[in-house]
């Protein structure tokens, strides 16, 4: 199959390339994202493969089927970029990597949570200024403490085991579907409004759905405990980040740690050094310093990228042999995706 890879770094062509061997797929790698604009660079390949910040809206899905593409494949998790509804008119087929390396995000996570709280990356920038002082430094042990976990899937659930059986937490967690698994080591479910009120640190691991888009926002971080600490390694619009930002000011929010921000289209996986960031509200963020904000990498390992490649291309070679697709984005996710 002949597959136009947009939006490719180095580690990208790097995995593909090796997981290709398997397949024998005709890839052709593009720097660009998909858009409108470069949409015409997909002509005469049967199926395109995208990341999270390319855009695959009806605009782009309509030149996309009238040169003959039939498939999207992301290599990722989430779809929220795609419009499934145009997608299934058009007789598109969506797949997704729904599960590449959930300890990858895991660990990434509890990494993050640690280095906010304990002050890490304050302490090495201190150090290499030949500061050793250690006022400013102290944190808190997570022993003991209430964490509420939004969304146990494989890796919020991950997040929780090593949470409560790791660190010795408590821990409550909020999903439509329960996990006796994590019941039966004393995680603990409530509703999702309660956890929100009741715990001293979130993470966030739930999809970006429209019951979900700022799931944090003014009115849950006013209901909040005092000095609330917050990780998102999941979808950067769970969190409205205007009101995030008061929350820092008023000092309502403690700590916050985040991976994933909701305008990272026009920032993230691109060297921005010697460019001026017109983002107020991202160059506001940067000034807390109880802030740690890194970009988009949670996922970044060799065996996640591995397993990403592998799965993108196996469903490839599904669709080109009319196989059923495991992977698929089904049509009666549609409205749940919007």
């Amino acid at each position: 199959m002949r597959i136009a890879v947009f939006n490719t770094k180095s580690y990208d062509r790097r995995f593909l390339t090796e997981a290709n061997a398997a397949f024998g797929h005709d890839l052709h790698f593009l720097e660009p994202r998909l858009e409108p604009a470069t949409a015409s660079l997909a002509a005469g390949h049967q199926a395109v493969c995208v990341f999270v910040n390319d855009v695959v809206d009806a605009e782009v899905l309509e030149v996309l089927a009238g040169q003959g593409t039939r498939l999207v494949a992301l290599r990722c998790a989430g779809f929220n970029n795609v419009d499934l509804a145009a997608a299934h008119r058009l007789g598109i087929a969506v797949v997704r990597v729904p599960a590449y390396s959930p300890h990858a995000v895991a660990e990434f996570t509890i990494g993050l949570l640690l280095a906010v709280d304990r002050h890490i990356p304050r302490a090495w920038a201190r150090v290499r200024d030949n500061n050793f002082a250690l006022d400013g430094l102290i944190g808190r042990n997570l022993h003991g403490r209430t964490v509420g976990v939004i969304g146990t899937g494989k890796i919020g659930a991950l997040v929780a085991r090593g949470l409560r059986l790791g660190f010795g937490c408590e821990v409550l967690a909020a999903d439509l579907y329960p996990d006796p698994e994590l019941e039966r080591i004393g995680v603990r479910y409530v509703p999702r409004d309660e956890l929100l009120r009741t715990a001293e640190i979130i993470t966030l691991h739930c999809p970006l759905t429209p019951d979900t888009r700022h799931l944090i926002d003014t009115a849950t971080i006013d209901a909040a405990r005092d000095g609330l600490m917050i990780v998102n390694t999941s979808r950067g619009a769970l969190i409205d980040t205007a009101a995030l930002i008061e929350g820092l000011k008023s000092r309502k929010i403690g700590a916050v740690a985040l991976d994933v921000y909701e305008q990272e289209a026009d920032l993230f996986f691109e060297d921005l050094s010697n460019e001026i960031v017109s983002d107020d509200l991202f160059q506001r963020l940067l000034t807390f310093p109880n802030v740690l904000v890194t970009g988009h990498q949670a996922f970044l390992t060799e065996e996640a990228l591995a397993a990403i490649a592998e799965t993108t291309l196996r469903s490839a070679a599904d669709a080109e042999a009319g196989k059923m697709l495991q992977n698929r984005v089904d049509a009666d996710r549609i409205a749940t995706s919007k």
